[in-house]
């Protein structure tokens, strides 16, 4: 039988900051259960960051250039591993990483400032790597929005992850940047199961709306590829070929996978999501979790830790790559364009790209 949830909200608990000597717990009046047992109201705070571009050299990824307007998420994905970052700015990466949102409102001030003195070389910025730019915070803030009309007016290269159906709102300035070759645009699919993406990803688009985003890019002539991550073993790695030809028959052009990996707090916050959400499952998926990371939920080794190691993860990776070769074979994201930058917004830079 499956333990009451807070709908809504993917972790099920709070945990102490793990930069906190002390904390408090909230205990339910009516059973004397510590865990809380109502959905918190999301709270925003705001930011003026001194620099927006981070720049990542991790060897599983290469150089990354990334902006992320918002830190927490409310999407409240259970296995996010951005969550254990919110640790840094005082909050915990249970509830409050998807109800304490902090929000850079001077992000596109900051971009725009960043790419009038930008002297080097010319590397697509990615929009997201931490934290989805399309989150319902967007809707009301707008500052990936903005942020894409600087991108034009730079007429500088853009990617983009998400999982909300929102980045529609935007479809006539990414056609823009599409039209320049500027924008590639990756849509993360997880399940094609409305009832696991409910309980694992609450507020975020659901199936039919995360398809209909890469079927209406496809159609505006947007480049759209689908990012099938994090897989989980035992719960949804039975989806590989089905996400794959769903998404290529709307025209993704690409696919690309991830491994889950609980690293940090995430575990704990999981292994209680999972035990609540499906505790018939919950077993078999953490054990397979834990045997593609060597007996361990996490795994921190570069270039293992994104897609494992062991017969489940060589099993899931031989899956995906026969279902990528089955349904994107000739397919390719188009290269985006770098020497169009414009300095000033206005004239061609002149140094070598």
């Amino acid at each position: 039988m499956e333990k009451p949830v807070i709908k809504g909200r993917g972790a099920q608990l709070n945990l102490p900051n793990t930069f906190s000597k002390q904390h408090y717990s909230v205990e339910d009046s009516t059973t004397g259960n510590k865990e809380i047992s109502t959905s918190p109201t999301t709270q925003f705070f705001y930011e003026n960051p001194v620099k927006i571009v981070s720049v990542s050299e991790s060897p599983d990824l290469g150089v990354m250039h990334s902006i992320n307007p918002y830190q927490g998420c409310e999407h409240g994905c259970a296995y996010c591993y951005a969550r254990n970052s919110h640790n840094y700015w005082g909050f915990n990466s249970g509830l409050e990483f998807e109800s304490k949102i902090i929000v850079k409102r001077t992000a596109p001030q900051m971009l725009e400032r960043y790419l009038s003195g930008y002297q080097g070389q010319v590397t697509p910025i990615l929009l997201s790597g931490n934290t989805d730019c399309y989150q319902p915070a967007e809707r009301t803030f707008q500052l990936t929005r903005k942020m894409l009309e600087i991108f034009y007016k730079f007429r500088h290269p853009v990617s983009i992850i998400t999982k909300n159906h929102l980045i529609l709102r935007d479809l006539d300035i990414l056609s823009k940047l599409a039209g320049e070759k500027l924008v590639n645009v990756f849509v993360s699919i997880t399940t094609l199961n409305e009832t696991i993406r409910r309980k694992m990803e609450p507020r975020t688009a659901s199936v039919k709306k995360r398809l209909e985003v890469v079927e209406t890019l496809t159609q505006n002539s947007i480049p759209v590829g689908v990012m099938n991550a994090p897989i989980i073993p035992g719960l949804t790695d039975h989806e590989i070929p089905m996400i794959l030809k769903e998404t290529a028959a709307r025209g993704a052009l690409t696919a690309g996978y991830a491994l889950v990996r609980l690293n940090g707090n995430i575990g704990t916050i999981f292994e209680d999501w999972i035990n609540k959400s499906f505790p018939t499952k919950a077993s078999k998926v953490l054990n397979q979790i834990a045997a593609c990371h060597d007996g361990k939920l996490n795994d921190s080794q570069w270039h293992r830790r994104q897609k494992g190691s062991g017969n489940i993860a060589d099993m899931i990776s031989q899956v995906f790559k026969t279902s990528r070769t089955k349904y994107f074979d000739g397919r390719k994201m188009p290269v985006q364009h770098k020497h169009k930058f414009r300095r000033g917004g206005n004239h061609v830079l002149s140094f070598d790209l």
